[in-house]
């Protein structure tokens, strides 16, 4: 998954350099430099060491889905749980190569105990969920069961990972 991934130690520096790029990645080398109190030419001699190893996987805008509704249709999410019949590892990584490849899948985590994967999905509407779900688990003879659970409001979304002790703040 990592091949380019090599050990790397981080300090203070870099650990507020990814929390503040975890807010805001599309913030200016010279800003983020400030924010941090180093030079701008560190700051982006250490921001291209932290992604050369991988700690910063991609940089992505965030789309608000509730505006999006607005303008292309409304949107729905699904969090669905699936439950394989064979759980072998063949089985298991054939089942997450395929979803994963599906653009619908956002989010796609193998779990347990319970259910083998936890999947979260974006369609258009009901049509569009049930096409998805003929795709993706009608015509697999592995899928067990499908246990689906309609979004009614996103109270939270923060796809951030805590880097300082939230206690000590």
């Amino acid at each position: 998954m990592y091949k380019n991934m090599k050990q790397i130690s981080i300090d203070d520096v870099d650990l507020a350099l990814l929390e503040r790029l975890q807010s805001d990645s599309s913030v200016s080398n010279l800003s983020l430099a400030a924010a941090v109190h180093i030079s701008p030419p560190t700051c982006l001699r250490r921001v291209k060491r932290l992604r050369e190893a991988g700690l910063i996987e991609r940089e992505i805008a965030v789309l608000s889905t509730d505006r999006l509704a607005a303008v292309i249709g409304h949107g729905l999410e699904a969090i669905v749980e699936i439950s394989l019949d064979r759980q072998g590892q063949e089985e298991q990584e054939a089942f997450e190569a395929r979803v994963a490849a599906d653009v619908a899948v956002q989010q796609c985590y193998r779990v347990s105990p319970g259910p083998d994967f936890v999947l979260v999905v974006q369609a258009r509407d009901m049509p569009g969920y049930l096409a998805l779900a003929q795709r993706l688990f009608t015509s697999d003879a592995n899928v067990r069961n499908v246990k689906t659970f309609f979004s009614l409001r996103r109270a939270k979304f923060q796809p951030r990972l805590a880097l300082t002790d939230a206690s000590a703040a």
